[in-house]
């Protein structure tokens, strides 16, 4: 009967290890399964994370070149903008420099010759003039003309820098004033100008 026991003890003992073995291989596998699983799902998510991180860096130079390109087209449209404005300043000096040359030709020993060009000019272009208007300190420099071409003077202080021709009955008239005539041709000129300053 103790013998019995013992058997049976000793049976016990071997169904314990063969069943603690089987557990054991049975927590082995599952921990290898899991370790297997584990490395594949954090392969993934670092797989993931590198397509992402390389997306998101690619996006941001994208996103930089952009900037780059948007930043360099506001520069250039900034100096654009800076060289036209210079342009148009040093083209307003240029003309206000050439008004005030022509506001002093009054003054100049050569007034009364371009007074009388300017008037037959204006005389020229009218079938038959009968007068010739002028501010009054030109009307003097105008007399020998008048007398030659049997013209009236008459006095319009609007006119200092240039004449108007009169036609019979006052019907038709034709100025011709330095600055107007400047103004007229200022487009050209100013193209000129640009083209010698800025080339």
């Amino acid at each position: 009967m103790w013998g019995g026991a013992f058997f049976q003890g000793g049976q016990m003992s071997k169904l314990e290890a063969i069943l603690s073995q089987e557990v054991e291989a049975e927590i082995q596998a599952v921990l290898q399964e899991a370790k297997a699983k584990a490395e594949a799902l954090r392969s993934e998510a670092k797989a993931k994370a590198e397509g992402l991180l390389s997306a998101r860096k690619r996006a941001l130079e994208a996103g930089l070149q952009a900037a780059i390109r948007r930043a360099e087209s506001a520069g250039e449209l900034l100096l654009a903008t800076a060289r036209t404005e210079a342009k148009g300043e040093v083209l307003s000096q240029v003309k206000a420099k050439v008004e005030e040359a022509l506001r002093a030709l009054p003054n100049s020993p050569d007034w009364p010759q371009v007074l009388r060009k300017l008037a037959e000019e204006a005389l020229a272009a009218l079938g038959e003039p009968e007068a010739l208007a002028s501010h009054p300190d030109n009307l003097p420099h105008l007399e020998g003309l008048a007398r030659e071409r049997g013209l009236e003077l008459r006095a319009d202080p609007a006119l200092r820098l240039g004449v108007r021709a009169i036609g019979k009955g006052g019907r038709t008239q034709v100025e011709n004033a330095l600055l107007s005539r400047l103004e007229r041709a200022w487009d050209a000129l100013s193209s000129k100008v640009a083209q010698v300053v800025w080339g």
